[in-house]
Order: structure tokens, then sequence, then C-alpha cells
């Protein structure tokens, strides 16, 4: 606490005000994210939502739209899904028990002891990475923090230190600790708070602790993301479902690897191709697998008369971007468009 004092974070967005709904905006987008990558996403996310109603009665799309580019998507839509809940069931009060925190979308323990902790003033052990960073050095506890058994031991150590008092203190204080001084590459141990006591330290292999998930070689998957154009440069694009990878982002339709673009395009689009051009190939990675996107841009036939919008289906105006949320390599692709070079497509 007298680290904390000194040199703990205390101009947080989050932190002023700390109330429950600014609390669990930043502790979502935290997961996976490091702070200073979340500052900025998380000011332009309060701005267009201000407060659980306004985002309660958002569309999902301006949501998204909002979150692209921070990547893990089934948080955004567990966001929005959560706020339309606590808006119907608890009258727009954000809950402050654990279980009934615990029950909401994509709220687990932690994230709920942070809320209780944080914004309620209630004593709630927390477990986020950086605490176990810093509880598995601190007491040598060996084996990967994902296993059953591993994570039972640390939430039994938690929720023995955790204060009674100036709970939300001490929380900031271990997650400050395990960001800023115990990091997992290089820590810093001659500024550590917790040297004297700290096992890891004591046996000279801090970094030892936690062990890293055992790793497995990544499957490669293919993609090619059609870029059809119309006469007025208007970009094709298709609304994902709702559940999988970008669920619910609008992206580019993609024609299977193992089918002729001509014949997909005519099959999937009723449309002829005219003539195409292939882009660099790019690879976007996910925690399960690595995307290899190849987009190809295609000019259609008669296309002023093609494809008109359905329900899942805009013309996009690269001019005059709408706020839809894009998923983020389809954004990058976007960006490249540049003015046709005729002489560098092909005539199908």
């Amino acid at each position: 606490m007298g680290w904390f004092e000194q040199y703990g974070r205390k101009d947080l967005p989050w932190q002023h005000p700390r109330d429950p709904y600014r609390v669990w905006v930043s502790e979502i987008m935290l997961q996976q994210t490091q702070v200073a990558t979340v500052i900025p996403y998380f000011e332009r996310f309060l701005g267009a939502f201000p407060d659980l109603d306004t985002l309660a009665n958002a569309s999902l799309d301006d949501v998204l739209h909002h979150w692209s580019g921070l990547g893990y998507y089934a948080r955004a839509r567990n966001l929005h899904r959560c706020a339309i809940s606590i808006a119907e069931d608890f009258d727009s009060q954000f809950p402050c028990d654990q279980t009934t925190l615990e029950s909401l979308p994509g709220i687990g323990r932690s994230t709920a002891g942070a809320i209780r902790s944080l914004a309620c003033g209630q004593p709630a052990a927390i477990l986020d990475g950086n605490v176990k960073r810093v509880l598995a050095r601190h007491y040598a506890i060996e084996g990967w923090p994902g296993k059953s058994r591993v994570q039972k031991r640390l939430w039994d150590i938690s929720e023995r230190l955790t204060p009674e008092k100036q709970c939300a203190e001490y929380n900031q204080a271990m997650m400050d600790i395990g960001s800023m001084v115990c990091s997992r590459g290089r820590p810093a141990c001659h500024q550590c708070p917790l040297q004297a006591t700290c096992l890891a330290f004591a046996q000279g292999n801090p970094t030892a602790y936690p062990q890293s998930k055992p790793r497995r070689e990544l499957p490669v998957k293919q993609a090619c993301m059609v870029i059809v154009l119309n006469d007025r440069g208007e970009v094709l694009l298709e609304q994902r479902p709702p559940s999988g990878i970008w669920g619910g982002l609008w992206s580019l339709p993609e024609c299977p690897p193992d089918i002729p673009l001509n014949r997909w395009c005519s099959r999937y689009l009723s449309v002829e191709v005219d003539r195409q051009q292939l882009m660099s190939e790019r690879r976007h990675s996910f925690t399960h697998f690595h995307l290899d996107i190849t987009p190809v841009r295609v000019r259609i036939k008669n296309p002023r008369y093609s494809l008109m919008d359905e329900g899942n289906r805009v013309w996009y105006n690269l001019t005059q971007p709408d706020s839809r949320g894009l998923a983020a390599p389809v954004k990058r692709i976007l960006q490249e468009l540049e003015i046709d070079d005729e002489t560098t497509w092909e005539t199908s």
C-alpha cells in the first residue's frame, strides 16, 4: 500500500469518476489488452456511450464500430447484451453482488470482483493476468494458471490476502505491481515492494513463473476476400452471422479457395466477372489459428442493376464511410484501395 501511494496509477480515465459502468467497460476492454492500448478506445467509447442506457439503446452495429480494432469481438457483443439486461432487469442500476454479476453476459469471477471492489466499495478478490503473475512468482507456484488445480490455488491465496478495508486501493496496487514492476519478460525486481518475501526472486528465476501455456502449432486457414466494385466505386459488404469469428461485423464476401472465382460469383452473387485484380496476401492471427487472406478486386458486368441491397448486404461508399463495425483486416484492405490502374486488371 505504501508503494501504491507513491507509484500507483491514480489518473486512469475510468477512475474519475469510478462508477460501476465505467469500471465495467474498462475491465472488459482490459481483458487480453494492455492499458496503453485501451485508454484511447475507452475514451472514444465513453464519448459515444456515456452511460448504460445509451449503450443499451444503441445498435450492435454502432457498438461494434466503436470497438473495431480492439479484437476479441465477443467482448463487445457481451457488453451490449449485458447493458440491455441491466437496463431491462435491474432498472438500469448496476448490481453489486457477486452471484448476480457473474450471471450477466461477459462477466466472470474476477471482473465481478473488480466491479465490487473498485466501484462498489466492497471487499472482493480479483485474479486478472497481472495478479496471477505476482502471486505465482511470490509463492513460486508451479504449473500453467489455466489448469484448474493451479487456478484454484491462486484464487485461494487471492481470497485470503484481500483486505476488508481499502480493498480498492489494494486491488489496484496488485494490478499496478504486475503491470509496472512484475512484468512478464523483464521484471524490475529491484523496484518491487514484495522482493524480500518473493520465493521466485529468492530462487533467482522469477520469469520461470507462471509457466506458459503449452505451445502447439496453430493451423493455417485460407480465405479469398472478394472486393466487388460497382460502377460508382462502391464496395459490396456482407454482415457476418451474430456468433463466430467477427460475429455481427461487416466483411467482404469470401470465396472458398477450392472454387473458381468466376463460378462462385455467378452462383453466389448472380453476377458475371468482367475483370479481376489480385492484391497482396496478408495474415491475420486468431487465438486458435492463422488466417491467410488473399483479397481480389472484381469488376462485374452490368453492376448498376446487380446485387441490390439486402438485409445483410450493403454497397459501402469508400469516400463517405458510415459508422458500421468492420472486421479489422477488412478495414485495412478498404484503406488500401486506390484509384484503378487499368493496366493491372485481368479480363476474365
